[in-house]
């Protein structure tokens, strides 16, 4: 039976002026197993379970967690699945018990909540299960990485945010950079060297043809609580250059040496 991608909750790149939103993508993935793909924050918590639910499954069905990366908006939701095996990278679980004090997205208490779950620490050309392996995409974050899926319609690219978002594989830079600038471009450019379908961090699945983002499902979403007729709330369309974090040059993995 070939594996399949179905999106539990889907990503967006909503941002503020007065804080991060932070919806990442969550999917599931099923073939020999099933595997959550970052189970997002306490946010949706109230809409991932219904999500299971319309699907005929509870969070006991999950045999896995796979997380791309460990920042606050795709950990939170660990404890939900307390029955399934976490997979982790080895430099990303390091690095959550040390992480750099310009790190706002790595709480101190991020290393802790990791090792509640005793997680599997894996690397690239790791087999998840047949036909789905770990691809290794640094520089978003430490120990960013992504899974490669063999399903009916052709190879796909789950990314996490090594590629965020469409923008992010037209550039080639993503949006938010903790850990390397030169790491995160190469990690765009190895997905987009496999020519496969690429669902990202915070955006619809897409793939790359002619230069051009071809989206794969529409975009809804309804915004509670104001309209453009709101007194003081503003739409701000302008493009914005990449976040590279304070004192990036300080993130080393002999920093971590020890941990």
């Amino acid at each position: 039976m070939p594996n399949t991608i179905s999106i539990l909750l889907p990503g967006y790149s909503l941002n503020t002026d007065v804080g991060s939103i932070g919806f990442c993508s969550v999917l599931l993935i099923e073939g020999e197993k099933r595997v959550l793909f970052d189970p997002g924050h306490v946010g949706r918590r109230r809409f991932l379970l219904p999500a299971l639910e319309s699907r005929g499954l509870t969070p006991g069905d999950i045999d896995t967690q796979f997380l791309s990366h460990c920042h606050w908006d795709h950990v939170q939701n660990l404890d939900l699945f307390e029955g399934a095996t976490l997979l982790v990278h080895r430099d990303e679980r390091r690095y959550t018990r040390r992480p750099h004090p310009n790190d706002w997205a790595t709480p101190k208490w991020t290393g802790a909540v990791v090792d509640m779950f005793n997680p599997t620490e894996v690397g690239d050309g790791f087999e998840v299960m047949p036909g789905c392996k770990v691809v290794e995409l640094p520089g978003h974050s430490a120990g960013s990485m992504g899974l490669l899926v063999e399903t009916a319609d052709g190879r796909c690219v789950v990314a996490g945010d090594a590629v965020a978002n469409g923008g992010a594989a037209l550039s080639g830079n993503i949006p938010i950079i903790f850990w390397n600038e030169e790491k995160a471009r190469a990690s765009v450019r190895r997905v987009l060297d496999l020519e496969a379908d690429i669902y990202p961090g915070h955006d619809r699945p897409f793939r790359v043809r002619n230069g051009e983002v071809q989206y794969l499902t529409d975009f809804k979403i309804a915004l509670t609580g104001l309209s453009p007729e709101t007194k003081g709330a503003t739409f701000d369309t302008a493009p914005r250059p990449p976040f590279v974090m304070p004192a990036i040059e300080e993130q080393t993995l002999e920093r971590l040496a020890g941990v």
